[in-house]
């Protein structure tokens, strides 16, 4: 998708809530809901985004179609998910035309999860990350390729294959 060099962002501010409980180990985060997302009510709403096909591919699962089947896949497999930022001014979903960011507190996950990695699905999301939130917090994020459409020159099977990471660290329990 292109974006006009003359197009106007937009103030959007994120309605999605942070998903994690007591058992999160991972922490994945874009950058900001997609309209798509935000027309969607959840994380990762458009259906051309390949992220429920890779996370689900993991662990040799179906893709997820529902908010609640996607709920239970992060559940089961310690997964928390949330964005960067918190609202930014934006042309539609190009992360590129980003402009007043305002990161997401993430202290409020971190309190309730045991987290031990956090990684940061695309580029955009892990500058903004570096920027805006790894100098307060004092953590580093693992950046992986974004999983948009717009990624084109990522094939579906080396996604899975880059997003291994994330499976190691949501299965590695305290005793291996």
């Amino acid at each position: 998708m292109t974006t006009r060099r003359d197009a106007v962002p937009t103030h959007v501010e994120s309605p999605l809530p942070a998903v994690f409980d007591q058992s999160s180990r991972v922490l994945l985060l874009g950058s900001m809901p997609s309209p798509k997302s935000r027309e969607n009510g959840f994380h990762y709403g458009n259906p051309q985004n390949r992220f429920w096909r890779v996370i689900a591919a993991l662990w040799g699962e179906d893709a997820p179609q529902t908010t609640g089947q996607r709920l239970s896949l992060l559940s089961r497999h310690h997964i928390a998910l949330h964005d960067v930022l918190a609202s930014c001014d934006i042309v539609g979903a190009s992360d590129a035309t980003i402009e007043n960011p305002v990161p997401n507190d993430l202290r409020p996950i971190l309190r309730v999860a045991p987290i031990r990695g956090i990684f940061c699905t695309g580029s955009a999301s892990a500058r903004l990350y570096h920027r805006y939130i790894e100098p307060d917090l004092g953590i580093p994020c693992t950046r992986l390729p974004s999983t948009s459409p717009a990624n084109a020159s990522w094939s579906f099977e080396r996604l899975v294959e880059a997003y291994q990471a994330v499976r190691r660290v949501a299965d590695k329990t305290d005793e291996g």
